[in-house]
């Protein structure tokens, strides 16, 4: 157990909530903030009745300087902040590429300035396998050199790791977690994954169009080099995207405490392409899914999966769960909605 006391931004989201679970379970004292731009009140009730408490909880935006600083004065001392609040859609951000730059530059340099201000010097971050780009191999590992992003999200994500590896330098101890296709919901079917409006990931796509919410699933391109045409992903359940979180705090407490940063691949090391995600999630339900093919989508990468060695090796660490487990718990978290 814990008596370290955590801020998680964008906690009441589908990462951040399943996250903030975890830490409390772990023994975190966890403080969440999220504006709900992107999120509502659904998954703060659902880690109630997981936790048989209410979660410590706060509303506002993490590019307002003066509201972090109220959080950071009135909550704290923190010794990490975990930072989830971000906008993740890539389809979105080509259409948006303004909105995407303003909320995921500005509220990482505003919580960089307010951690510093306050002596915080810890911070696990929310980065993602779109700064690889489009790589010349399938398999990226961490020293995988960036090639230009696909998409203006993929671009925030690639700014915010190079301002986290010039700020570590001043005083910071950092720790990116480059996430690859979260997916599923805890197996409580309590929280999951709730999209505002169409959703711009596969798989709520999927059990929405499962659920009859949608007419049918688009797969956007079958005509990439791949095995069957369409894109290959790393699939990984949430809750372990979640516990490596925890994992990630516990390796950070380790380190000497001078400045540090490092980064991490989270993913399964294992690739499988959207129409094979399309199949195993009729399999393990048994419910038909109607999809069409449709062209490519802009900012898509055609294939990438993680290469999760050096995760796995410093944190002492493996993924649990099974891609058709997450279809499974994606399944029964949609399913529990429509009930409601």
């Amino acid at each position: 157990m814990s008596n370290k006391k955590v801020l998680v931004t964008g906690g009441a989201g589908f990462i951040g909530a399943h996250t903030a679970v975890e830490l409390i379970q772990a023994g975190y004292e966890t403080v969440i903030v999220d504006n709900f731009s992107k999120s509502d009140r659904t998954l703060l009730d659902g880690m109630e009745k997981i936790l048989g408490k209410k979660p410590t909880f706060l509303e506002g935006d993490c590019t307002d300087k003066e509201f972090l600083q109220n959080i950071f004065s009135t909550q704290g001392p923190f010794s990490c902040v975990l930072h989830f609040a971000a906008f993740k859609s890539v389809n979105e951000s080509v259409e948006k590429p303004l909105a995407y730059y303003r909320n995921n530059v500005g509220s990482l340099i505003a919580l960089l300035e307010v951690m510093k201000e306050n002596n915080v010097a810890d911070i696990i971050f929310s980065s993602s396998c779109t700064v690889y780009g489009q790589p010349d191999s399938v398999q990226v590992d961490e020293n995988t050199p960036f090639k230009k992003a696909e998409s203006p999200y993929g671009a925030t994500k690639q700014m915010c790791e190079r301002i986290l590896e010039d700020a570590y330098k001043t005083g910071y101890r950092v720790i990116s977690l480059r996430y690859f296709n979260p997916i599923g919901a805890h197996p409580s079917a309590l929280i999951g994954e709730l999209p505002i409006g169409v959703p711009g990931n596969l798989v709520p796509f999927i059990t929405q169009t499962a659920a009859g919410k949608r007419e049918k699933l688009t797969v956007f391109g079958n005509d990439y080099n791949t095995p069957d045409g369409s894109c290959i992903r790393d699939f990984i359940h949430v809750v372990d995207v979640a516990t490596a979180h925890v994992k990630a705090m516990e390796y950070l407490d380790g380190q000497p405490k001078e400045n540090l940063y490092d980064v991490f691949n989270l993913g399964t090391g294992v690739g499988a392409s959207v129409l094979e995600l399309v199949e195993l999630f009729k399999k393990v339900t048994g419910v038909n899914l109607p999809y069409t093919i449709g062209p490519r989508r802009p900012g898509d990468v055609e294939k990438v999966y993680a290469n999760a060695d050096k995760l796995n090796k410093a944190f002492n660490w493996k993924t649990r769960y099974t891609m058709a487990e997450g279809l499974l718990h994606a399944w029964q978290w949609e399913k529990k909605l429509m009930s409601k």
